[in-house]
C-alpha cells in the first residue's frame, strides 16, 4: 500500500510492474526574488569586508586613488599617486627587507589571491576532486587568507566538513600544477584548517659555505645548514639520536662535518667527544687527529668501540640512576657523539656474521638507551631499506637527503612524509644544486622541513683538524 509522505503526490503515478520502485518528487518551494538578491548582496558585502580586514594596504593603495578622482580630477589623482610613490621607492631603496615586511608583500599578496589563487580556485578544486557536488550544488573549499613571504605564498584553507588531511596530501601534485608552482607543501594549522605552501622561488638553490666555527662552547644544537625560509637550520644532536640517508654524492658528508664543526669548540672544552666509525676509509679520515684514538676503520676495531660506548653508557646509567634523569655535559662526564659514516657497511654487507651481530647489538642498545645519559648517535646510510638497517626507527630526528625512489622517503621521514610535500626523490643529482639538500623531520613535529647543509671543504677539514685536537684530552686521560 502506498503510504502519503508530507509534500507528496501520488496522482498519476504509472506502474506496468508491481514491484517497480516509486519514485516521490518532494513538492518544490520558489524562493522570492527579493531574498535572493538580500543574500547575494550580504555575500558581496561579506566578502568586501574580509578583504579590507586581510589586505587593508591594498585596499587603500586601490581605493584612495579612486575616490581622489571621482571627487577632485585627474590632476589631484596624479599628486596623490606621485608623491606616496616616491616615498615609497625611496623606502624600497634603502631599507628593502623592512618595506617588503610592511608593504611589499602585502601587496604580492593581495594581488596574487586576485589574480593567481581566487580566479583559478573553483576550476582546481573541481578538477582535483576537492570540490563536491550535492544536490545540484557546487561545495568548495574556502579560500581564507594568502600570505606572502620572500619565496613563497602561504594559503590558508578550511576543509569541507568531512574531508582529511590525506585527502589533501594526495593531491599536492594537482594543487601543485594548478596554481602554477613547482610543488605545495600540507601542513595543519588548527581543526579544520590546511596551510598550503607554494614555493615562488628556491632559496636553496646557491651552495652555501661552511658555516664559522662558533665562538661560545655548546653542545647545541648546531648551526650546519640554511632552512628554507631563511633561518639557520640547527640540528640538535645532545639527547637524540640522527638518521641520515641519501645516494651517493647527496651530501652526507656535508651534515656530518658541518656537525663536527660547530661542536669543535665543545670538544676542545671537554664537555663533548666524538667517536668516529669510518669504515668506508673516505670520509672521516680526513680529520682523524680531531678524534684521537676514538677513530675506528676496521670492522673489528669499529665493533670494539661500539661496545665501548656501550659500556660507558651501562656505567653512566648506574651512576645517574636515582639520582638524575637528564645528562648535563660535564669534563666528567661528557656528551659522547657517535659518528658512523656508513652503517650499511657494518650491518648489512658485513661479511662476519659475528661481527654483524655484536654491532648491530651495540648499536640498538646504544639507540635505546643512550639519551638520558649523554650518549647520541649519528649514523648515515645510502639504503634506508629495513634489510640494511632494521634499527632505523630507534633514530628520532631523520634526514633525507636526495634519494633514487620515491617509496624510499616514507621509509626514512615515515608514512605520509612524502604526500606531505617531502620530495627528496625529486632533488637534483646536479651537485651545485643538490648536494645537501634534504627533508628533515624531528621527532616534535610531523611536518617536513626542507633545508640545505653548509659544505665543508677539504681544505675546511684540514685547518679543522690542525687547530682542534685532541692532544691535550688526550694526555689527561692518560694521566
Amino acid at each position: 500500500m502506498l503510504r502519503r509522505l508530507p509534500g507528496d503526490e501520488v496522482r498519476g503515478l504509472v506502474s506496468t510492474t508491481p514491484d517497480t520502485a516509486v519514485v516521490f518528487r518532494p513538492a518544490v518551494v520558489h524562493t522570492p526574488a527579493i531574498v535572493t538578491v538580500l543574500i547575494s548582496l550580504g555575500r558581496l558585502v561579506a566578502g568586501l569586508i574580509r578583504t579590507v580586514l586581510a589586505h587593508p594596504i591594498a585596499t587603500v593603495v586601490v581605493a584612495v586613488p579612486g575616490v581622489t578622482w571621482t571627487r577632485y580630477g585627474w590632476l589631484a589623482t596624479v599628486i596623490v599617486v606621485t608623491v606616496p610613490g616616491s616615498v615609497l621607492a625611496g623606502w624600497a631603496v634603502a631599507d628593502r627587507p623592512l618595506f617588503d615586511r610592511w608593504v611589499g608583500l602585502r601587496l604580492l599578496a593581495f594581488w596574487r589571491l586576485i589574480w593567481i589563487y581566487r580566479r583559478h580556485w573553483h576550476p582546481v578544486m573541481t578538477i582535483s576532486g576537492l570540490a563536491r557536488h550535492v544536490h545540484d550544488r557546487d561545495y568548495l573549499p574556502r579560500l581564507v587568507r594568502v600570505t606572502c613571504t620572500s619565496w613563497a605564498d602561504l594559503i590558508t584553507v578550511r576543509m569541507l566538513t568531512g574531508q582529511s588531511v590525506k585527502d589533501w596530501a594526495d593531491r599536492i601534485e594537482h594543487l601543485a600544477h594548478g596554481f602554477g608552482a613547482t610543488s605545495c607543501r600540507v601542513t595543519v594549522a588548527r581543526a579544520g584548517l590546511l596551510t598550503l605552501t607554494f614555493p615562488r622561488r628556491d632559496p636553496l638553490a646557491v651552495p652555501l659555505p661552511a658555516v664559522p666555527i662558533p665562538d661560545e662552547v655548546s653542545v647545541g644544537p648546531v648551526e650546519i645548514g640554511r632552512c628554507e625560509d631563511g633561518t639557520p637550520w640547527r640540528l640538535k644532536v645532545h639527547g637524540t639520536h640522527v638518521l641520515i640517508a641519501g645516494a651517493t654524492g647527496a651530501g652526507k658528508g656535508s651534515v656530518i662535518w658541518s656537525t663536527v664543526r660547530g661542536l669543535l669548540p665543545a670538544v676542545r672544552a671537554g664537555l663533548v667527544q666524538i667517536w668516529a666509525l669510518d669504515p668506508k676509509l673516505m670520509e672521516l679520515s680526513f680529520g682523524r687527529a680531531l678524534f684521537g684514538g676514538r677513530y675506528a676503520a676496521d670492522p673489528e676495531r669499529c665493533a670494539e668501540l661500539l661496545e665501548a660506548a656501550v659500556k660507558t653508557m651501562q656505567e653512566r646509567a648506574g651512576r645517574f640512576s636515582g639520582v638524575r634523569r637528564d645528562h648535563v655535559p660535564t669534563v666528567e662526564d661528557p656528551f659522547i657523539l657517535v659518528v658512523v659514516d656508513e652503517v650499511a657497511f657494518l650491518t648489512a654487507y658485513q661479511a662476519d656474521k659475528g661481527l654483524k651481530l655484536r654491532i648491530t647489538a651495540a648499536l640498538a642498545t646504544l639507540t635505546t638507551q643512550g639519551r638520558a645519559v649523554g650518549v647520541g648517535v649519528l649514523a648515515a646510510l645510502q639504503d634506508p631499506r629495513k634489510d640494511v638497517l632494521s634499527i632505523r626507527n630507534l633514530f628520532p630526528d631523520k634526514i633525507a637527503l636526495r634519494l633514487d625512489e620515491s617509496e624510499q622517503v616514507d621509509m626514512v621521514l615515515g608514512g605520509g612524509a612524502r604526500d606531505r610535500g617531502a620530495l627528496a626523490d625529486r632533488i637534483s643529482p646536479r651537485p651545485d644544486l643538490g648536494a645537501g639538500v634534504a627533508y628533515v623531520r624531528l621527532e616534535t613535529s610531523p611536518d617536513p622541513v626542507r633545508v640545505r647543509a653548509a659544505y665543508v671543504s677539504d681544505t675546511d677539514i684540514r685547518d679543522m683538524a690542525a687547530t682542534f685536537t685532541t692532544d691535550a684530552l688526550d694526555r689527561e686521560e692518560a694521566r
